[in-house]
């Protein structure tokens, strides 16, 4: 791991001023907007529309423009996050830093209420109630860059409810464009809720170093390790029971291709995770436990290509 930055080490060079172009997928952490563009296309064409053909269910013009909506607003939230992470990511992870080394500060606030806006107003322009729920994200992850994330458990239970939110937006437009309801994404909202609290806190242990020096509190800072590693198990026993329950019902109707599959791919990993977790005493330990948590979590996003069969 990189050594511990000095008092002084703060200073950055002054960025070139052509930084931002170069630097935005980076900056916008464009992998993770891959796997959330993955998410929302097989909750509508895996969960909520398996009865159309994948183009028709996905080349909607409508649903288009609210793909891009979430995803500007997610954009400029990875941005946000960073803007106010300068210093603390000066020391968790130097050989990443962008703003303030990259592209300026001016400029990536400024790139951040642009991305924000556009999404919030093509969000409004497809319906007032999505465009309010839009804003709200935005708010709330202006809220958790700037305060949440330093306060225990706030931070990690606001970005899982943010993911949670993500997950259940293709099912919110129908249900104002059709005025029914359907709960079928629901369980894949709760176990995104529950495997991103995990990772969160995961994440807060990985980042102690930094946090600790500039005034944070998160959950392993107030409770110490050990503690917070029962926290994180607490909510992966929640994890597990969910998808034992689940994939039980699955077998007992039949449904084996998507049964087999959570048992192979999420409940098999989480039980590595878990013995992973408990014996987890160094931060290349806990940047492990991290990627094993994305992994999980795209396991759980492709079953819902699977999904679709199950009346």
């Amino acid at each position: 791991m990189p050594s511990l930055p000095s008092k002084h080490s703060n200073s950055l060079p002054p960025p070139p001023a052509e930084g931002l172009g170069t630097a935005l997928p980076t900056l916008v952490r464009w992998p993770n907007l891959l796997i959330m563009l993955l998410c929302l296309a097989l909750v509508r064409a895996g969960l909520l529309l398996p009865e159309l053909p994948v183009r028709e269910a996905l080349l909607r013009p409508r649903f288009g423009l609210l793909v891009v909506a979430a995803l500007l607003v997610a954009a400029a939230g990875y941005i946000i996050n960073d803007y106010y992470d300068v210093k603390i990511d000066a020391i968790n992870r130097p050989d990443r830093l962008v703003i303030g080394r990259v592209v300026r500060r001016r400029k990536a606030m400024l790139a951040h209420l642009l991305l924000s806006t556009v999404g919030v107003l093509l969000a409004g322009w497809l319906h007032p109630v999505l465009g309010a729920v839009t804003l709200g994200t935005a708010l709330l992850l202006w809220g958790y860059s700037a305060r949440f994330k330093r306060v225990a458990l706030v931070g990690n239970v606001s970005i899982a409810t943010l993911t949670a939110a993500l997950v259940l937006l293709p099912e919110l437009q129908l249900q104002l464009e059709r005025n029914d309801s359907n709960s079928v994404v629901w369980p894949y909202a709760l176990a995104a809720f529950l495997l991103t609290v995990v990772r969160e806190i995961v994440k807060d242990v990985e980042d102690m170093r930094g946090d600790a020096q500039h005034g944070c509190r998160t959950l392993p800072l107030v409770l110490g390790v050990a503690r917070t590693k029962w926290v994180a198990g607490f909510f992966l026993a929640c994890l597990a029971l969910l998808t034992l329950g689940a994939t039980g019902r699955l077998f007992a109707s039949g449904h084996w291709p998507l049964g087999t599959w959570l048992v192979l791919l999420v409940l098999l990993p989480m039980a590595q995770l878990t013995r992973l977790l408990f014996r987890a005493d160094r931060r290349r330990h806990f940047k492990y436990l991290s990627a094993w948590c994305k992994g999980i979590m795209l396991a759980g996003v492709l079953s819902m290509a699977l999904a679709g069969s199950v009346g």
